[in-house]
């Protein structure tokens, strides 16, 4: 018997990633730096950024076109991996 990886998602789809980090005036590039280098295609369009209500960290939306589950993963391991990045969803 083999085990499926089942998903709500219908691949190819543009997915809403939600990116937490540091203030860093270099965490927007930062972040649409690491996406493209799995979809390339992602341009700073994409991206859009607010800060927290404390102002300590800045959260940012990214829509990713994205082919497959397994490309989904690879940009989440990347984000999740980035020095400036706390929390993707």
């Amino acid at each position: 018997m083999t085990a499926e990886k089942t998903t709500l998602l219908e691949f190819p789809c543009t997915f809403p990633l939600k990116v937490m980090g540091a203030v860093h005036p270099e965490f927007e590039a930062a972040v649409l730096e690491t996406v493209r280098l799995h979809a390339p295609d992602t341009q700073p369009h994409h991206i859009t950024t607010r800060p927290s209500s404390k102002g300590n960290y800045v959260g940012a939306t990214v829509q990713v076109y994205v082919g497959s589950q397994e490309q989904l993963d690879n940009i989440y391991r990347a984000l999740t991996s980035h020095e400036l990045v706390k929390v993707v969803l």
